[in-house]
């Protein structure tokens, strides 16, 4: 099997994935084409995108793997609606009816949505969590290591520990249905008034605001956690057995409170909710993580699933230094499977890894893995909007960004191909003066609206990471949390609490520190995306800082941009003052004055 097609479709964030030759070709979620955030409908548009950056056809594929087995879910389910019958019902047939059409049957749903595929071409099923390990173990640098993978549910696994060697996986662990760290997470996420599947980010972020107050209580009365990172869930306390909520009346008398509403303001007692599942998950974590190392005895870690996101955890991993180094999966919720699905396959057949020794590099190429569009792409669409810009050379583009930055200039930055994953990594980014104290809150409501707790990440090059952070390792997927230096760090008198902290400068950075010295770290060489770090040597040169603010080019309920279009219309209708796409300079005060409608409205995420 030379080109093989790995598609994730119907649960959440649709995706899909080319690898070709054991290599990775390309991989995009379907939100980005579509503009609607989390799509899981069937990955049409991701598909069309991967098959035209190989210059492939349908009917040149080799093989097509979904990545996780409709049926063993489907007979799951029933199992779950069986054992708390008659509760559930009106749920039950809800369920049933998505069911019984395009999922159960997916070999025909997959033929149907690729009419061009040949009919000796095999339509293969890996278990859901087999692809997770797949997309952490085999684009990793090592050619051994640990596994772990955790997220709310495959089939009926939560939770897995592995061990890879070579081009060969063996699970070795799982934790099953219900109980899951995931759907934990979730069910305190869906409390705090966040949507669950996108808002586990916010509970992240809002934690340090908090103190762990009730951790002991979620130990005591809904965690049952062992020594070796495995769990028991008290079902007392959950409804998501019995219908679409995630959490019951006794689940909110022990928190003190119903569920907060969406438009409702944010409590001191939210954020000590969230700071005491955060400390749980952590723990819960760490046990896993030192669990994994006694059973597999590998120095190296890989980490997939929807839990591996959360970057607080994974810092929490590599400063305990349980393994020698971590690796963790930029992709690793649901899309990511697509692309663990067709690696798993390839690597199924009798074929050797490219690599035999572990080196510093992985194979996710920075994960700029989606489409690319030509200065001519993107002229014909500036031309269209009736856009004013001005066109530059590579050192023109980089001197006026830089020197634009180091104004306090907020910039929008579309360049290369679209990363693959949740976050942007400095191709589809918004970058912002790390030094200015306003920042945080200019990038924040009028750019992003979104709320103003939510911190932004720091982009440096990989040399100057240490100078900046108590980092010594490679962030390069924003997935690593790590403190600040403690001689950038500013004493601050704590006299407020709560969401009151957010007012206080913590360091030389403020606009990158979080309340508790924190930063979600991307670390860049020129290697993996030249033009980015270019534009961090220059901003350094004209202002003495390394750092940039780097967060997703997108607001409040909308996927990050992807294509010219997408990009100058959000840019429209933000307070952004320039966007910077290819080659091209658009000032915001001298574009035509008249509303630039989306093409797809923003759900109230």
């Amino acid at each position: 099997m030379r080109h093989i097609l790995g598609i994730s479709a119907y649960y959440h964030d649709s995706a899909a994935a080319l690898v070709t030759d054991g290599r990775i070709v390309a991989a995009a979620q379907e939100e980005r084409f579509s503009r609607r955030k989390n799509d899981e409908g069937f990955p049409t548009n991701a598909i069309t995108s991967c098959l035209r950056h190989a210059g492939l056809t349908v009917g040149e594929l080799d093989a097509v793997v979904f990545y996780d087995k409709p049926i063993t879910k489907f007979a799951r389910l029933l199992e779950m609606y069986l054992a708390v019958a008659p509760a559930g019902f009106g749920t039950f047939l809800q369920v049933l009816t998505s069911w019984l059409g395009e999922k159960l049957n997916l070999r025909g749903t997959i033929r149907g949505e690729l009419p061009g595929l040949r009919k000796d071409c095999p339509i293969l099923f890996t278990e859901h969590h087999q692809a997770h390990a797949a997309s952490a173990f085999f684009p990793s640098p090592f050619q051994k290591a640990a596994i772990l993978t955790v997220d709310g549910v495959g089939e009926y696994a939560t939770t897995t520990i592995g061990r890879g060697e070579g081009n060969e996986i063996e699970l070795l662990k799982e934790l099953r249905f219900p109980h899951s760290v995931g759907l934990l997470y979730s069910a305190f996420t869906a409390y705090c008034g966040f949507r669950v599947n996108s808002g586990e980010y916010k509970l992240m972020g809002l934690a340090p605001y908090g103190e762990p107050r009730y951790a002991a209580g979620i130990f005591e009365n809904i965690l049952d956690l062992k020594a070796d990172g495995s769990f028991w869930l008290n079902m007392e306390f959950f409804s998501f057995m019995r219908g679409w909520s995630m959490t019951n009346d006794k689940f909110h008398t022990l928190f003190g409170g119903p569920p907060r509403k969406e438009d409702e303001p944010l409590t001191e007692r939210h954020a000590d909710v969230a700071r005491s599942i955060q400390v749980v998950t952590e723990e819960v974590m760490l046990r896993l993580a030192r669990h994994a190392r006694e059973l597999t005895g590998e120095r190296f870690l890989t980490l997939a699933g929807g839990v591996a996101l959360n970057c607080v955890a994974n810092g929490r991993i590599l400063r305990e230094k349980i393994f020698d180094r971590i690796w963790i999966q930029p992709a690793a919720g649901d899309a990511g499977g697509a692309l663990g699905a067709a690696l798993a396959v390839w690597h199924g057949t009798p074929k050797q890894r490219s690599r035999d020794t572990d080196d510093r590099s992985d194979s996710m190429q920075g994960a700029q893995l989606g489409p690319a569009y030509s200065d001519e792409e993107i002229e014909t669409v500036l031309r269209a909007h009736g856009a004013n810009y001005l066109r530059l050379n590579d050192s023109e583009m980089i001197e006026r960004t830089a020197a634009l930055l180091a104004s306090e200039q907020v910039v929008g930055w579309v360049q290369g191909r679209m990363e693959f994953g949740p976050r942007a990594l400095g191709n589809r980014s918004i970058l912002g003066d790390p030094r200015s104290p306003k920042m945080q809150s200019v990038m924040n409501l009028k750019v992003k609206f979104r709320e103003s707790f939510r911190p932004f990440a720091p982009v440096v090059r990989r040399e100057r990471v240490s100078d900046y952070f108590e980092l010594e390792e490679d962030s390069p997927y924003m997935l690593l949390v790590a403190p600040v230096k403690d001689e950038l760090r500013r004493v601050v008198t704590e006299t407020s609490r709560g969401l009151e902290r957010l007012k206080q400068i913590r360091s030389t950075l403020p606009a990158v520190t979080h309340v508790d010295y924190s930063a979600r770290i991307q670390t860049v060489t020129q290697k993996e995306n030249p033009v980015l770090y270019s534009l961090l040597e220059k901003f350094e040169s004209i202002t003495g800082c390394g750092v940039l603010v780097n967060t997703s080019f997108n607001v409040r309920g909308e996927p990050i941009v992807c294509a010219p279009d997408d990009a100058y219309r959000c840019f429209m209708n933000t307070a952004m003052d320039y966007l910077v796409i290819g080659h091209f300079l658009i000032e915001r005060a001298v574009q035509p004055e008249r509303h630039v409608k989306r093409r797809v409205q923003p759900t109230s995420d």
